[in-house]
This record gives C-alpha cells, structure tokens and sequence, in this order.
C-alpha cells in the first residue's frame, strides 16, 4: 500500500478540504484552535498517522531537518503559561496534539473547531505503526531505562514483525556523548524518531539538536511511552480514560512523584481551559 492510498482512505480531517486543494501537504495543512493558550491541531488519530508517516517519508534522502510533532497535556498548559523557557520550547514545534479528554471536552463549546478526539502518543505509537507495515516507514526508539528500551523494541518487534526498527536505545547518556547519539541516529537513517526524555527534556534535546537530525523524517515527542510499550507500567482502565482520569490513576500508583504536580497543575491548567480557549 503506497502512502498515497493510506492518506486517501481516510476521511480528511475538519477544516482540511480547501487546503488540500490548494496543494498544503505540511503541518500547514492541519487547522488549529487555541486551548490554554496552546494552537492545538484539530485532527484525529488516524489522520495524525497517516499525515506522520507522509511527512517523514517525504523527507527521506532529502537532508533536511526533520519535521517536529509533539502533544500537550493538563500539566504542558500550566507549565507553558508559567515558565517562557518551556512555551518557547513547544513554539518550536510545527504540530501539536491533544493529549488529554477535558482538552477535548472544552474544546466543544469553548472552540470554533472542536479536537476530534485525544491523540495520545501511547495511541497513536499503534496507528502509526500499523501504517508504518505497510509504507516502509522506518523507526528509531530512544528514551527510558536500558531495559524498557530493550523491552520496548522486543514488544514493538512482536507486535508488528513487518515494522522496520533501525535503532532503539535508552536515554541515558552523558551530555559529551550526545553527538554521538545524533550521528547514530542519523546514520540509521530512521524515518520517524520516537524520543521520550519526557517533558522538556526531550523538547530541549529536540531544540538542540533539529538542525543536525538530517537523517530522520519526523521526530515525534513520547514522554513515557516506552515504559508503557515494554509494560513497566500499565495504563489506566478505559473507563478512567474515557472520562479524563488517567492522570488520577498514575497519580495513585506513583503519589509521591505525580500527586503534588497533578495536584498543583490540573486546577491551573483547567482555568486556562477555560479562559484561554477560543
């Protein structure tokens, strides 16, 4: 399946059939609506997957620097209201994804385009992958422990046997050896790279380092993906995902870590929903 017919099999997304006619095929293409101070895409997961794998694959061989997709959630918002390193940060990125179900409930009266429905990277990792068999689209993994990036690339690799993983490795190195890392990175020359530093390392590695990332299509932000890929952690009950409770169900099993920052950023970022949406 070329990627093309991918793309065509899917409904276009709210807002896209005049841009699409008008020749956009970038982050461009996907329509924003302003939540928490934040343009984020209004797009659903299948066409993220699909556009993700065309994007990336568009560059291949090109050497330009790759194209930067990252999400936002309760505790992005906050944050990027109170700290202009961070919003700098996620400025830089060319699309921004739904991460949260209250972003996509207040986004239906609060919006003149309303989020389809949460892109969460834990999600999308499948709906990209599932396309990524059919395209040939190569992927890199980089983030967590050394052993949840080898379990993570040992799941993704049963999971789907035809899915090309040109690299996986974890996310701890030294800051001397990060241009090693690059060249690595580059040298696989993977289409899509999955990185998960979590929040803002990872949007800072990606600051750093874009102009050098010529090797790869996309970079995709990931937060703990891989702890969840290689099951060091579960998710939450569809029920609770459903209703906008994953982050009470993380903060339950990890309290001391996630419950005074869920405690303190969930309120803000919940004002923010409210006043700074449109």
């Amino acid at each position: 399946m070329t990627v093309k017919y991918a793309i065509q099999s899917l409904t276009p997304a709210v807002g896209t059939d005049e841009r699409l006619r008008a020749g956009v095929t970038g982050p461009e293409l996907v329509e924003t609506s302003l939540l928490g101070g934040l343009p984020i895409a209004v797009i659903d997961r299948a066409r993220s997957a699909a556009l993700m794998i065309e994007w990336a694959m568009e560059r291949r061989g090109k050497g330009l620097p790759p194209i930067y997709v990252t999400s936002a959630n309760g505790q992005v918002i906050s944050n990027c209201a109170t700290d202009p390193e961070i919003r700098a940060l996620f400025d830089e990125a060319d699309l921004i994804h739904a991460d949260g179900n209250p972003m996509v409930a207040i986004s239906r009266f609060k919006c003149a385009k309303p989020i389809p429905e949460r892109a969460a990277t834990t999600d999308l990792v499948h709906d990209v992958a599932r396309l990524a068999e059919l395209t040939g689209a190569r992927f890199y993994f980089i983030g967590g422990s050394p052993e949840v990036a080898r379990k993570a690339e040992e799941n993704m690799r049963a999971l789907y046997p035809r899915l090309e993983i040109v690299g996986a490795r974890d996310g701890y190195f030294k800051k001397d050896e990060e241009d090693a890392v690059v060249a690595a990175i580059n040298a696989a020359r993977p289409d899509i790279l999955w990185i998960g530093f979590g929040v803002p390392l990872e949007q800072r590695f990606i600051s750093r380092n874009r102009d050098r990332l010529t090797g790869v299509g996309l970079v995709k932000t990931s937060g703990g993906l891989f702890d969840f890929l290689s099951g060091a952690k579960s998710r939450a009950p569809k029920i609770m995902q459903s209703l906008g409770l994953e982050w009470l169900y993380r903060a339950i099993l990890e309290p001391r870590r996630l419950g005074k920052r869920y405690l303190t950023t969930n309120p803000h970022a919940l004002w923010l929903l409210l006043t700074s949406s449109r």
